[in-house]
């Protein structure tokens, strides 16, 4: 080729490079004008304006995340400390789980369950292994994981406890936050989830969190089938029950011959330094119900896992799903559960310590009295003579830190597990920041 004839070929290729850039940026313009035309506050107000009101989010508007930082629409970015309400555990946009992602979408992403799949078998065997039970029901969000695991347990308490029909009761514990479904709602203490939606869902019962006696007391009712439960209470606060306490559960759900349900939507999959939060005291329960990042955050999905005792009482079309068990989701959640056991998890628990110790020593404790969580899943108590949580979640914001409230006073701190030191010791000093931002505007307040 002569050097006239390279010189028009580099020419043209530059020239077709940047007609398609400009095509391919056009048509995303027109695919989601919002992107290139707004402004965070724009963006809130049409939210408002078309969207149904049942959040009330921090006013941020993020267009990008990475790791464990996310940018908004003008670029500026933050640590975020919530991760999707604990769910993305390995970070935004993990590169393995990512190229897995774009892999199967692009071969099959949905069947149903109508047909097999050549992704579900595989699965199913991995999950059930990694777990140490014999089947699994993989469902999609959180509150169908805990749905799925009260029918499971109501069907067992008729035809495998003989509880005549009609008359099985499963015990709850106040302050859990499992959903917000009729059934979820019925459970629930909290007014906002449950003020005019009845009637509810019968056959339900509260006793306190933590508290043995009651449960004794609650199991004594031959008509129990269940007991459902959060190991730590993660919307309640992220409250860590007594050391002992989910050993006496499993010996009292033995004695009254009761199913305990384990909801570790949030807890589980490394969060609190352990794979599961009942790990921490060696116990097993009957039902197993994960969620959240079990497909690394990418999809939703959850899975009901229980032995064969418990879990063959679900037959064909007693319970099902349209997208339960999809080869997208089942793919991922594999490579999800694989990447964990690689340091994610024994980091947790080294990163959770070492963030509790530092908020402890270093937070003034008129304002911040209460430090508590496992691994990381932490929650922080704002005295109310200084202000909200929200108040404090608003200027941990302008410090470049996302997050959100829990109920009462209390703040959640739910990065990513595999969050590296550096990132950390970054959010430490925000935190610290913010809370002397905080306190210094309540006194001048008083002032």
């Amino acid at each position: 080729m002569t050097h006239s004839a390279r010189i028009k070929t580099m020419a043209l290729e530059i020239i077709s490079k940047q007609l398609f850039k400009h095509n391919f940026v056009s048509s995303l313009k027109k695919s989601f004008p919002v992107c290139y035309t707004h402004s965070s506050s724009d963006l809130i107000k049409k939210e408002s304006k078309h969207n149904a009101q049942n959040y009330q989010p921090i006013p941020v508007v993020i267009k990008k995340g990475k790791g464990s930082y996310v940018w908004d629409v003008e670029d500026r970015k933050y640590l975020d400390f919530l991760a999707g309400y604990a769910t993305l555990n390995l970070g935004h946009a993990h590169p393995e789980i990512l190229e897995v992602l774009k892999e199967q979408a692009g071969i099959l992403s949905h069947t149903s369950r109508a047909f097999f799949n050549n992704i579900l078998p595989e699965f199913v065997e991995y999950i059930t292994n990694y777990f140490n039970y014999d089947r699994v029901l993989p469902m999609n969000t959180g509150v169908e994981g805990g749905e799925t695991a009260v029918k499971i347990a109501r069907r067992w308490g008729y035809r495998v406890k003989k509880i005549p029909s009609n008359k099985a009761v499963v015990v709850f514990v106040r302050n859990n936050f499992w959903g917000r479904t009729l059934s979820a709602v019925s459970s629930s203490t909290n007014p906002t989830a449950y003020e005019d939606f009845g009637p509810y869902m019968p056959g339900f019962t509260l006793i306190p969190y933590d508290d043995t006696a009651a449960l004794q007391e609650a199991l004594s009712n031959p008509n129990v089938c269940a007991f459902m439960m959060e190991p730590i209470q993660g919307e309640a606060g992220v409250i860590v029950p007594k050391d002992g306490y989910l050993k006496e559960v499993r010996r009292l759900c033995d004695e009254h011959n009761v199913l305990w349900i384990a909801d570790e939507i949030q807890t589980g999959l490394g969060r609190t330094g352990r794979l599961l939060a009942v790990d921490h005291e060696e116990v097993r329960p009957d039902i197993l119900i994960i969620g959240k990042g079990l497909a690394g955050g990418f999809v939703p999905m959850s899975a009901v896992l229980a032995n064969d005792n418990v879990m063959n009482v679900i037959t064909p079309g007693s319970h099902g799903s349209t997208f339960g068990g999809n080869p997208l989701a089942t793919r991922l959640a594999i490579t999800t559960l694989r990447l964990l056991k690689e340091g994610a998890i024994d980091n947790a628990a080294v990163m959770g310590e070492k963030f509790r110790r530092e908020l402890r020593n270093n937070l003034p404790k008129d304002v911040i009295p209460i430090v508590r969580g496992r691994g990381m899943m932490n929650a922080i108590c704002v005295n109310p003579d200084y202000g909200t949580p929200w108040d404090l979640c608003l200027e941990l914001k302008d410090q470049g830190l996302l997050s959100k409230p829990c109920d009462g006073n209390a703040m959640r701190f739910t990065p990513p597990i595999n969050m590296n030191e550096i990132e950390l010791q970054e959010g430490l000093e925000m935190i610290y920041k913010a809370v002397k931002e905080f306190s210094s505007t309540k006194m001048q307040r008083r002032a």
